[in-house]
């Protein structure tokens, strides 16, 4: 097939407006849509610095090569990449690779951050996980440590690679669970709570294919190995619910997600009274944060399994 605004051949046809498009005038689209998104979360002037969450997959490599051509010394943003090692060997060194020598040769400001920290590699705490899944941590620790390096290197923003996919999904989940407090606190941040860096998404209008499609033809290298640990996580139940609707009309997780904006302003997540601050620094609902709760009962059943 021919792309639609050129005699050049088509790499891709998309569904929900009906339109086949080359590999440039794809990428021209996809940025587009990346550009409208990042007007209408934030708003960054000279002298502001963004913290991009890098793991080395398609999604956050895409994100970051996408704000480093948008924002560096011609518009006075700094960009800082932040990548977190779990502790999963096999899975997140040869990424943490990838990521380290994208910053290196396109000379961005590059952050790394280790669970190895806290003594708590998640090799060490998947087998000590019981009832939840390890996800449930993993989350809570990486939350943690690139919010407070986000935090230290002033960011105003943290950017993540979240896809339209991945917002599609957690507003279901949300739903179905009833939890409409966590639902209201689903990102981009508005209301700012201190101590918070606050979040916002670039990726998330845009198709977790295309943003495959688009790190091919646009050349960006990314990690595309499997988390050994990924096939527990509740969400896959949700992400397979979700790519079934979308299959069957075109346009769905759009329509998830634009239902939930409408939604939003209608929503107001609980709050405490007063800011409350845990001992290691981060903010809480009560004494202690939930990653050092979790810190200490895992190091207490890792105990128990040594001794």
């Amino acid at each position: 097939m021919k792309c639609d605004l050129c005699n050049n051949e088509s790499v891709t046809f998309v569904r929900y407006n009906g339109s086949h498009l080359c590999a440039d005038h794809f990428k021209d689209y996809f940025v587009k849509r990346v550009k409208k998104e990042i007007r209408k979360e934030v708003d960054l002037f000279k002298g502001d610095t963004v913290g991009v969450a890098v793991s080395g997959g398609k999604d956050s490599m895409v994100t970051l090569s996408i704000l480093h051509s948008l924002f560096n010394e011609r518009n006075g943003i700094r960009v800082v990449c932040i990548s977190i090692d779990e502790g999963i060997e096999g899975y997140r060194p040869p990424s943490l690779d990838i990521v380290r020598k994208y910053c290196s040769d396109n000379g961005i400001e590059y952050r790394e951050r280790s669970f190895a920290e806290m003594d708590l590699p998640m090799d060490d705490i998947a087998p000590v996980s019981g009832s939840s899944s390890p996800c449930t941590y993993c989350g809570v620790f990486r939350r943690k440590l690139m919010n407070d390096e986000a935090r230290k290197v002033g960011a105003k923003y943290l950017a993540t690679g979240h896809n339209l996919d991945d917002v599609a999904q957690s507003v279901m989940m949300n739903l179905v669970r009833g939890d409409i407090d966590r639902l209201a606190r689903l990102g981009p941040h508005t209301n700012i709570r201190p101590g918070l860096i606050p979040r916002f998404y670039p990726l998330r209008m845009v198709p977790e294919k295309e943003s495959l499609l688009y790190a091919l033809v646009a050349g960006i290298p990314f990690w595309d190995g499997e988390c050994p640990y990924w096939k527990e996580a509740l969400r896959n139940e949700y992400r397979d619910v979700v790519d079934g609707l979308e299959d069957r009309s075109p346009g769905t997780k759009y329509s998830i997600v634009s239902t939930y904006d409408k939604l939003r302003p209608l929503i107001t997540p609980a709050s405490p009274h007063e800011v409350k601050f845990c001992f290691c620094g981060e903010p809480c609902n009560g004494k202690r944060c939930k990653a050092c709760e979790y810190e200490e009962v895992l190091k207490g059943r890792i105990g128990a399994g040594k001794g």
